[in-house]
């Protein structure tokens, strides 16, 4: 049995909408729109009392199956923590002596901020063994569902959050966002990767199309089959196509199919990239590439789902959620009329920014210990990192992101004679150009130890010197100009951590 525990509020059961004067279900209503529960228990404030039957009279209207519960709290004061939290406290014990067995649910979309969080200590304290639950209304989230998060305060460790829709459901299964992140390899807690993984969940069960942007190496291709994940759209539909990458003749071809016959050297029909796509998700990698006659042709698919191959007079409708991922400035584009302006405002309904590494320091240990853990899996011997070396990492500045991370501690973990990798057995590469050798230097930041990075740099200088002499300590010390003494110094150093 289960049992949900709410306030009734303001936007209860209905409210105005944003366009004319339309009305909108608002919280409860919402919820109950994707979960049903056996008896829902509508906490009253004497300024809330018709907005209280008002919600139970709806809730009866839609869903009978529910049976309706209304418990006055006589509040004189609906912001008063002590009032709120003994009142509260009274009702609750006598519901759980009733039912014994139910899973009880709090709902904390309705009322006011004190009694949220009167709510989240009682549950938090075990006084109610209950599942938080926050509600936003359709309005906020999609044209056509909303979206609920549910928190487990129960957990020994941090709380648990999943996001939930009516139809995130995968082979009749209920995804949760983050369960799909960590079957993905998503990792990270930075406040600006947690902002798009949030958009994009609540952007997943929508039909509109999704515009990624971020710089070379963020993980745009993961984050889009991640939305794909929690778009309830089957699993195994996901086709992504790099647009750089397809012969410029050859892109609407490829993208839209063609009939035999349709041009020289189509000899039998080929079936295009949004038909493959058809009920799922195409990834459209590196947009700004498409040439302009395919980016007409992609609005119309946009704007009435026809897909019309080369060679074939009609169209057919075809089923296909569309996110496309760019690196590059696809206004600057439009200026320069190498980009349709109507498709990038066809395309950027929900546009997404993924952070650069620089601009999420704190999730690079996070990262580099996920990458060494799965490296780990295919050595015989394990590899580990010294402080110095996750600190060198972090103060990196990674012009590839975490794709020049992954790199960089794979070729230093595979080439390594040492079991520990300290700073200097880190193979980082220079940025491919500079114009001024300082503008490589890393951005200080706090925490940053001048002395350790110094040290770091010339144990990587006569580390390479060391190669580029093939071993030889006194052409190496010439190239430095050091002492050979120095080098042999440091080789000796270096030869006692094998």
């Amino acid at each position: 049995m289960d049992i949900l525990l709410t306030f009734t509020g303001f936007h209860d059961p209905y409210s105005k909408g944003l366009v004319d004067q339309e009305e909108q279900p608002g919280p409860i209503l919402s919820l109950l729109s994707i979960r049903s529960f056996d008896h829902i228990f509508l906490f009253d404030s004497p300024v809330t009392g018709e907005i209280t039957r008002n919600a139970k009279d709806a809730i009866n209207a839609l869903h009978p199956e529910c049976k309706v519960h209304i418990l006055s709290m006589k509040l004189s004061d609906p912001t008063s923590y002590r009032d709120i939290f003994g009142g509260l406290k009274q009702h609750t014990i006598a519901i759980q002596e009733k039912y014994e067995h139910a899973s009880f649910y709090i709902s904390i979309s309705s009322g006011t901020p004190q009694m949220h969080a009167c709510w989240v200590l009682l549950a938090a304290s075990g006084e109610i063994p209950a599942k938080i639950l926050h509600v936003r209304p359709p309005r906020f989230v999609t044209k056509d569902f909303p979206l609920v998060s549910e928190i487990d305060l129960s957990s020994d460790e941090f709380p648990s959050v999943r996001f939930k829709s009516s139809d995130v459901k995968l082979d009749g299964e209920e995804v949760d966002s983050a369960s799909t992140r960590s079957q993905l390899g998503i990792v990270g807690d930075h406040p600006a990767l947690l902002k798009a993984l949030e958009m994009g969940a609540m952007l997943a069960t929508s039909h509109a199309p999704i515009l990624i942007t971020g710089e070379t190496g963020t993980g745009k291709e993961l984050f889009a089959r991640y939305v794909h994940a929690l778009s309830g759209r089957p699993r195994a539909t996901f086709v992504a196509v790099n647009c750089s990458a397809i012969p410029e003749n050859l892109v609407e071809s490829i993208l839209f199919g063609h009939k035999k016959g349709a041009f020289t050297g189509a000899m039998n029909d080929q079936i295009g990239k949004f038909d493959a796509a058809n009920k799922g998700t195409l990834f459209l990698d590196e947009l700004g590439e498409l040439p302009l006659p395919a980016q007409a042709k992609l609005l119309r698919v946009l704007q009435d789902g026809v897909v019309e191959p080369i060679g074939q007079t009609k169209g057919h409708m075809v089923d296909v959620r569309i996110v496309a991922a760019t690196n590059s400035g696809l206004r600057k584009q439009i200026r320069q009329g190498s980009f349709r302006e109507d498709l990038y405002y066809r395309l950027n309904v929900g546009e997404i920014h993924l952070p650069s590494l620089r601009e999420r320091r704190s999730d690079i240990p996070k990262l580099v210990l996920h990458i060494l853990d799965r490296l780990n899996a295919s050595l015989k011997r394990q590899r580990r990192l010294t402080a110095d070396a996750l600190s060198r990492l972090q103060s990196h500045n990674w012009e590839g992101n975490i794709r020049d991370l992954e790199n960089v501690i794979e070729r230093s973990v595979r080439l390594s004679r040492v079991e520990v990798l300290d700073a200097a057995d880190l193979l980082i590469n220079e940025p491919i150009s500079f114009a001024d050798p300082l503008d490589a230097l890393p951005e200080p930041y706090e925490g940053f130890l001048l002395d350790e990075f110094l040290g770091n740099a010339r144990k990587q200088l006569i580390l390479r010197a060391l190669e580029a002499a093939n071993g030889n300590q006194s052409q190496a010390a010439r190239m430095l100009g050091v002492t050979p003494q120095a080098v042999h110094k440091f080789f000796n150093q270096t030869k006692s951590k094998i």
